[in-house]
């Protein structure tokens, strides 16, 4: 059964480089603080329990709504924020827009929309430990630099599969918002 990802169309692919224009799409996203790991594991956890049902219908109030897990999980630094903190966001089904999407019942989850961009790619297996995530992030920036492209954000870490994935089969990306100049 294949798991949806948000629709892009490929522009650019060098190896594992890729630009990518991303069509819009909403994601369930918190706030959370702690290290990659801490952070991952809470975030998750949030995200997971509002897609599970804990949430309100909009069609029936009095109701709660399962919504189908999609897929890349993605994780980003909280630029704009003191200390450890980490946005983390599901991407949720094309069938719903931002007004049909069940609302949260813990104020931590927000739902937002993501508009449409540009994004500089780059694809890796194994683990995202924090110096893989550094080298491929290093990597990547070097690439948009050498492309003479503008950087318009800091790295965002997706992952694409569940933990019991052997780490050489898991597909992992750092993506990095850009504007061709």
């Amino acid at each position: 059964m294949a798991i949806e990802e948000p629709r892009y169309k490929l522009l650019l692919q060098e190896d594992r480089m890729e630009l990518r224009a991303y069509a819009p799409f909403t994601v369930a996203e918190v706030q959370v603080e702690g290290s990659f790991d801490e952070a991952s594991r809470r975030g998750f956890r949030l995200i997971a329990d509002y897609i599970f049902g804990n949430n309100q219908s909009v069609q029936q109030p009095d109701r709660s709504e399962k919504i189908a897990m999609t897929a890349p999980v993605t994780v980003e630094p909280n630029a704009s924020a003191q200390g450890e903190q980490w946005r983390m966001h599901f991407v949720m089904p094309s069938s719903y827009r931002l007004q049909s999407l069940p609302k949260p019942n813990n104020s931590a989850v927000r739902l937002r929309e993501v508009e449409e961009g540009l994004y500089a790619v780059i694809r890796f297996s194994g683990f995202t430990t924090q110096s893989a995530i550094e080298d491929r992030s290093a990597q990547l920036r070097q690439w948009i630099q050498a492309k003479a492209w503008t950087a318009l954000g800091g790295p965002q870490i997706a992952r694409y599969n569940d933990p019991f994935t052997l780490p050489f089969n898991r597909r992992n990306e750092i993506l990095i918002p850009v504007r061709q100049n």
